[in-house]
Order: C-alpha cells, then structure tokens, then sequence
C-alpha cells in the first residue's frame, strides 16, 4: 500500500478521545486530512489500519498508525507546543488525573449518562460516585489555580476537557445551578476552554467520509 501524501484523522465529532486528539492536533498546528466517521458504518480504510475499529485513529504519512487519543496527543505536542503543554506541573501530577478520568471516573460517567442500562443504582447515585471520585477533587484544584496544574493550560486540562464536558452535560441544569453552580470553579474552566477558538474549531460538524470525496484538511 503506497504511504499517504497527508496524515489522516480518522475521528467521530462527539467521541470525547476523537475531541482531545484533535484538540492536541490543532493546538500544535499539524495539518491532516480529517475524516468523520460514522460509527455504525465504520470505513473499510479505518479498519484495515487500525482493526479495533474505535475512534481515534491517526495514520502517519510515514505508514506509522496512531491508535490511542492520549498517543495522538503526545506525538502532536512533540512536533508543537508553543504554550508548553508538556511542562506545567509534573508528569506524574497530571498522568495521575489522566488516569483517574480515563478508568475509574468514565466507567462512573458511563453509568451516569446511561442510568436506564445500569439500574442496578439510581442516576442520582452513579453521579454521586463520580463527584466524589474525580469532580470534587478536581474544584478544589480550581480553586486554588486557573488551570488543573497551575495558570497555565496543560496536556491534563485538554485531556479531560471533553469528559467533564459530559458529565456537564448529562444534566445541565443541575451543573449549571442558575446563579449558583454545582462547582463554580469547574464550572468557569469548563466555560473558559469550550469557549476559545480552538475548541470551537475541533467542534465544527463535518460530513461523513467516503471513498473519493473531496479531502477536508483539519
């Protein structure tokens, strides 16, 4: 198979690893043919590149095949990371709220978004869990800095954006709270980075990939 001319993205708008991948890609300025996906028909291409068949999936110019979003994130900051990402805080701080958000807290956030799957605790109950866990801890780091590793943005921050997102968005007017918000220090970060450029430029809805459709650059 002949290596491609461009990187390709293989990506779902609304999967949050799809989001943070892209977010890390725009951020650093690497330029690559995106392809949207449509999970319940899941492209040839993508699947001979990468047969665990979930977004995302970055294929490299180069034939290397990217298939794990926090991958995707560390080789694009690796080509740019003009704000410095990679160094705010430490890595094992912010590889410790990596992994809190990506296991034990998404189980609790997928219970909670589908409760009717999961009745074996009520929504109220599996959203309890996850704010003890994960939402707690990370409004006390809120409250004492900008960012969840001081005042800068850092790779955690973009790396769990799209999750809290979710679980915002699971009941919003219990997290939004009117005037008084669940977390107002979560709250305000969470509208500070879905309110910049760059998330709304990874948020911009694309039609479904197919085979010799014109290419969209990302």
């Amino acid at each position: 198979m002949p290596l491609a001319s461009s990187h390709i993205l293989y990506s779902f708008r609304r999967c949050p690893y799809a989001m943070r991948a892209r977010l890390a890609l725009r951020y650093a300025g690497v330029r690559v043919e995106l392809r949207e996906v449509v999970l319940r028909d899941k492209p040839a291409e993508m699947l001979a590149a990468s047969p665990k068949a979930t977004v995302p999936v970055l294929c490299l110019t180069d034939g290397k095949v990217l298939e794990e979003s926090l991958d995707i994130m560390r080789w694009a900051l690796a080509q740019s990371d003009p704000d410095g990402w990679l160094v705010q805080g430490t890595a094992g701080e912010g590889e410790a709220l990596i992994t809190r958000n990506d296991d034990p807290f998404k189980h609790l956030l997928d219970r909670y978004k589908y409760a009717n799957r999961h009745p074996e605790k009520s929504m109220q109950a599996w959203r309890d869990e996850a704010v003890e866990l994960h939402i707690a801890p990370l409004e006390q780091r809120l409250l004492a800095a900008r960012h969840l590793l001081g005042e800068k943005v850092a790779l955690a921050d973009m790396a769990l954006l799209p999750f809290v997102r979710q679980f915002a968005l699971v009941d919003p007017d219990w997290f939004d709270g009117g005037d008084t918000p669940a977390f107002p220090a979560l709250h305000d970060w969470l509208a500070r980075l879905t309110g910049t450029a760059l998330f709304a430029k990874v948020m911009q809805k694309q039609l479904p990939w197919k085979q010799g459709a014109e290419a969209v650059f990302f």
